[in-house]
């Protein structure tokens, strides 16, 4: 992430932190809107969202962040909107499909070109050479953060068992692509 927009966040200038508190405020909005989310509900959840990152930033969490701000700050907030629809379940009429595993699984994309370090560019090279089903529970699991329990639910599992059996299985099989056994 940008240093100085980490300073920004660090050391409080009231203008400055107002200036980057509404610079993707508004496109924040709009990506509320495909889960179905009210105006009301989506700046409260956008300034909750704000305020972890800018304690994260005081804490030094940030410093090893390789997405921009933005990014980051879409992925707080995508969480913030899901646990809202998981507190409000039985008053919401309808409950947004966040994580359908049957869908096809999105593409992530950055604001800016980001340098992969050589690790992350192993773990993509080799994560795309696992099989689809390994791809799709290490998704679920890492990147859109479901549970075990919840992938056992969504994805039709007997327990939860079978599913953490299932990911350590596909853990197990990338870790051996990226550091094959040396005979």
């Amino acid at each position: 992430m940008d240093q100085s927009l980490i300073d920004i966040l660090i050391h409080s200038n009231p203008k400055e932190i107002s200036k980057l508190y509404y610079l993707h405020r508004s496109a924040f909005f709009n990506f509320g809107k495909k889960y179905g989310v009210d105006q009301d509900t989506m700046a409260d959840i956008y300034q909750d969202a704000f305020v972890v990152l800018r304690k994260q930033a005081i804490q030094g969490k940030l410093e090893v962040v390789n997405s921009s701000l933005k990014t980051y700050l879409f992925g707080i907030g995508k969480r913030m909107i899901f646990n809202h629809y998981k507190q409000h379940k039985n008053t919401v009429s309808l409950e947004p499909k966040l994580h359908i595993a049957n869908d096809n699984i999105e593409k992530i994309t950055f604001d800016e070109p980001v340098d992969l370090s050589v690790e992350q560019t192993l773990l993509r090279t080799f994560f795309n050479k696992l099989g689809k089903r390994c791809q799709e529970m290490l998704i679920l699991f890492y990147y859109r953060g479901l549970t075990v329990e919840e992938i056992a639910q969504k994805e039709g599992y007997d327990n939860t068992n079978v599913v953490s059996s299932q990911k350590s299985r596909c853990i197990k099989q990338l870790r051996a692509m990226i550091n094959p056994p040396k005979q």
